[in-house]
């Protein structure tokens, strides 16, 4: 990612971050989840198939079916030719998931093909050898669990660091702040910012918690069902009825922040509400047994992501644009992205310069 920004530095031609962001963020994926890189320089079938199939997915997603609200007229979905496009899909995310699991299995698998570190599909197989639940652990369930991997995990990241640094880019007080803390804590020798160092930056933190509040990936969680009555304030909620989370509503609600519309990212200084589903006010992960499994991996995607970028560039708006021509339009998606590309000019910092 870093490399690739760097050849655009003193470029006319703005970097696309949208862009540099998901390929950066489905790299990690796939790397950890298949062992694989689709690089985009190395312009690959592997890399034009995944992200086809991301797109389908996710479009699928969102799209409206009859039948979801009325099972009795779910031949208008049919006509519509939207039940064809559903199993197409679920077809096509079969074979490539059973062509990943394949390869894996292959006994003639050259060293050169091995990843240097077991991956998520290595890990299962094995559990799945050592049957080491009471159930036993079908290849179905394994596909499940990389469909997790694979929808939840490509898109969620991007869109965050996206989202902070367009926040950033409106309020260059917060980013000069967070450049200044980074910077001091690294030096200009290193070259770039690891996983340990990140501990370290409170302010960082502080925007990441600030962006995730205003701006959730996962605007209304995902979905749940009732599995006994209950009563709630009042209302008697039926079993099996369907719940929805309304996090964008949570980190935005005035009886709980103060001025809840603005970008402070102080609001963390001296809080100790955490991304980890234990405080209620902050949920963009969800919480309790059903919470994001990727919630680690997620956070520290976007910390390092974003510390890096802050630390090595300084960003300036494409030429014939100022901050206050930013927009926060959103994508409609299960995931809340930016509808218009964050396009900015990087700048090697004086530090890194040096």
């Amino acid at each position: 990612m870093i490399e690739k920004i760097s050849k655009s530095v003193g470029a006319s031609n703005p970097v696309n971050l949208s862009e540099v962001m998901m390929s950066l963020t489905s790299t990690i994926i796939c790397r950890i989840g298949f062992g694989k890189r689709y690089d985009e320089d190395k312009a690959t079938s592997g890399r034009s198939r995944f992200h086809a199939l991301l797109n389908e997915t996710q479009a699928l997603f969102v799209s409206f079916f009859v039948t979801d609200y009325f099972p009795f007229m779910g031949w208008i979905d049919n006509l519509r030719g939207m039940m064809k496009r559903l199993q197409n899909n679920f077809q096509e995310l079969d074979r490539f998931y059973q062509e990943l699991i394949n390869e894996h299995l292959d006994p003639n698998r050259t060293k050169s093909e091995l990843p240097q570190q077991e991956d998520i599909i290595d890990i299962l197989l094995q559990i799945r050898k050592d049957r080491g639940f009471k159930a036993d652990l079908t290849l179905d369930h394994i596909k499940a669990v990389l469909m997790n991997v694979f929808v939840a995990g490509t898109d969620t990241s991007a869109a965050t660091v996206v989202w902070a640094m367009t926040y950033l880019m409106k309020n260059p007080r917060a980013m000069k702040k967070a450049q200044l803390e980074i910077r001091s804590l690294i030096g200009g020798n290193k070259g770039f910012v690891n996983e340990d160092d990140v501990q370290e930056l409170h302010c960082l933190k502080a925007v990441v918690k600030e962006t995730m509040r205003l701006q959730p990936t996962g605007p209304l969680l995902v979905p749940r069902e009732s599995i006994q009555k209950c009563v709630i304030e009042g209302y008697e909620i039926p079993a099996k009825t369907l719940v929805f989370v309304n996090a964008w509503a949570i980190g935005r609600d005035p009886e709980v922040w103060e001025n809840p519309e603005e970008f402070y990212p102080e609001r963390f200084a001296d809080s100790s509400i955490d991304l980890k589903g234990q405080h209620f006010e902050l949920i963009p992960f969800g919480a309790g047994r059903r919470i994001c499994p990727g919630l680690h991996m997620g956070i520290a995607t976007v910390d390092l992501a974003l510390a890096n970028l802050l630390y090595k560039f300084d960003w300036e708006m494409p030429l014939g644009m100022k901050s206050h021509d930013l927009d926060f339009d959103v994508l409609p998606g299960i995931a809340m992205h930016k509808k218009n590309a964050l396009s900015l000019l990087p700048k090697l910092s004086i530090m890194m310069s040096r």
